[in-house]
Formats: structure tokens, sequence, C-alpha cells
């Protein structure tokens, strides 16, 4: 009978353990009280800890201004440029047109005319403009305080939900291992038990 008891017992221990100790990693989301002790699951309690590593991860190994630099350098700036011009000039051309001297000579051919002339102007000036913006990015861009400040923020039941979406097959896998290595020790009782009769 101890050799199917014992066991069976240990395989339940380590998996309810392993179940509890996997469920404190999340749980409780928010502090609770029992006596003198607080209670509260690992990562909503060390969320900032963990947001600021992960800041610092991201900003001095991940990405940088430099990353950004390249995305925008392989951009084709010509279609972009010629959009925005579109968007922002839109109005205020609009509004020229309906002046009686301004408007006659604002035709569409002379207005694609102005808006290619400056894409061109521009692009012909394509080095210095991604010098200042990198200048700007370096300078005013942190990538780990902006990754700090979202993980830090982000909901601990979201954050929850993230980690088990990816890691839940691993954390089931700790869960058995926890039942195997129960069971494997109470085999190993059961045998002593056996040893000292």
């Amino acid at each position: 009978m101890p050799w199917i008891v014992a066991p069976l017992v240990g395989a339940i221990i380590g998996y309810v353990t392993n179940t509890i100790a996997i469920a404190m990693l999340f749980r409780p989301h928010l502090p609770k009280k029992f006596g003198f002790f607080q209670l509260q699951g690992l990562i909503p309690k060390r969320q900032k800890d963990l947001a600021r590593k992960i800041g610092e991860v991201v900003g001095n190994h991940l990405l940088d201004h430099k990353d950004l630099m390249a995305a925008f350098e392989s951009m084709d700036l010509e279609d972009a440029l010629g959009d925005l011009l579109s968007k922002g000039l839109g109005e205020k051309i609009a509004e020229l047109q309906t002046m009686p001297l301004i408007g006659a000579f604002l035709t569409p051919d002379r207005i694609q005319g102005l808006k290619d002339g400056i894409v061109r102007s521009i692009l012909k000036r394509r080095e210095r403009l991604f010098q200042a913006l990198e200048g700007q990015l370096e300078k005013n861009l942190d990538v780990s305080g902006i990754v700090e400040t979202k993980v830090a923020a982000f909901p601990s039941r979201e954050l929850e939900a993230l980690i088990l979406g990816v890691a839940r097959r691993e954390l089931r896998a700790i869960e058995i291992w926890g039942a195997l290595l129960g069971a494997l020790i109470g085999l190993l009782q059961a045998g002593l038990l056996q040893v000292l009769r």
C-alpha cells in the first residue's frame, strides 16, 4: 500500500505546490493584507523594476536612434513628402484659389509643379535633412524611458495574459515536473520505510 499512497500523495503535493507557486508569480494583482503579512504576486509587485530593466535592455541594446534612422533612410521620401505637402498645403491653396488674381494662376498643373519642385528641392538636401533628424533623435529620443513608462503602466492582468500566452506550455511542464518529482520522492520514502522496518 505505501508503494501506491506515498508516490500518489507526493505527486499531488508536487503538482499543487508548483501550481500555487506559478499562480503567485502573478496573483494577487493588488497587495492583500493577512495580519502582519502583505501578499502580492511577484510580477505585479516588481513591475516597476521589471519595466526599468526592460527599458534599459531595449534602449541600450536593441533599439537606438541609428536604427530609427536606418528605417527612415529606407523609406520612399518622395511619396511621403508629396502626400504631406498635398495635405498640409491643401487648405491654403484652396483659400488662395478663391482670390481673383492669384486663383487664376493656381491651376492644377501649376500646383502639381510647385509641389514637385518643393519635393525635389528637399530630396536634393536629403543628407542634411537626415543629419538634422538624427541629431534631434539622438538628443530627444529616450527609448529606455519610453519603454519603461509603457511597461510600468501596462495593466498587470494584461501582462499576466501576455506572459501566459507565451509561456503557458513551459509553465505547464513545471507543474508536471512537480508531480513527477513528488511521485519520485514518494517512491523513495516508501522504499526507505520498507528498509527501516
